[in-house]
């Protein structure tokens, strides 16, 4: 397993002379519902903690661990939310910039410049930013939020599950399955589904619940 090291940071802080680095990354975009969660955190010192990686590479139990040394090592962390009905109404693209940037202006301090995952730059202006593929398996800040953003996408999920019993949300986390189709078209989507994705399409009955223009979804199980 690819294990993150602080290159990507020494090169930014080099080309760019920023001092205050904070590391961004989001879970949830594929889902049909629940939030998409955005977690921005601000470096500790080194070493990070042993056996950080990209969230999606590691274990619940060792992902549990990791939250707590995590929350721990960083300066400061926070989360931004985009909630179905934004989705529905605003799309994807824009909610990523959206949720980050209230993940960005929810820190304890503000960063001199932000590191994201991926090719594009979804924060923009007036923030500094470092768009760089795969950073979430090579930077250590990273891999740090999207540790603690999964974790607290799940937890929301888990508790999201007992208000809306039936669509096995504590298990799917919202990304659609066989079953979580099914309940879809017997129960129909509560408020947390995003029902203008094209899902919605395989449930004509519920035709009355969408809202939104209509996007695809990204990715089913």
């Amino acid at each position: 397993m690819q294990l993150p090291t602080h290159d990507l940071e020494d090169e930014v802080r080099a080309t760019t002379g920023a001092d205050v680095l904070a590391g961004v990354d989001e879970v949830g975009r594929g889902a049909a519902a629940g939030d998409l969660v955005v977690c921005a955190v601000v470096g500790g010192p080194r070493p990070a903690p042993e056996g950080l990686a990209d969230s999606k590479l590691l274990t619940p139990a060792t992902r549990a661990r990791l939250e707590l040394e995590v929350t721990d090592w960083v300066a400061g962390h926070a989360f931004g939310h985009a909630h179905a009905a934004e989705i529905d109404d605003l799309g994807m693209a824009r909610c990523l910039g959206l949720a980050a940037r209230r993940a960005l202006e929810a820190l304890p301090q503000r960063p001199d410049h932000v590191l994201l995952d991926g090719p594009h730059d979804y924060v923009g202006h007036p923030w500094s930013v470092t768009a760089r593929a795969g950073a979430d398996r090579t930077s250590v800040l990273v891999a740090a939020a999207s540790v603690l953003a999964k974790e607290h996408r799940d937890r929301t999920m888990r508790a999201l599950a007992e208000t809306h019993p039936g669509y096995g949300l504590a298990e799917n986390v919202g990304y659609l399955s066989e079953a979580h189709e099914e309940a879809i078209g017997r129960l129909g989507p509560t408020p947390e589904h995003r029902t203008s994705w094209s899902f919605m399409d395989r449930h004509p009955q519920w035709e009355h619940s969408r809202r939104g223009v209509v996007q695809l979804s990204l990715f089913r199980g």
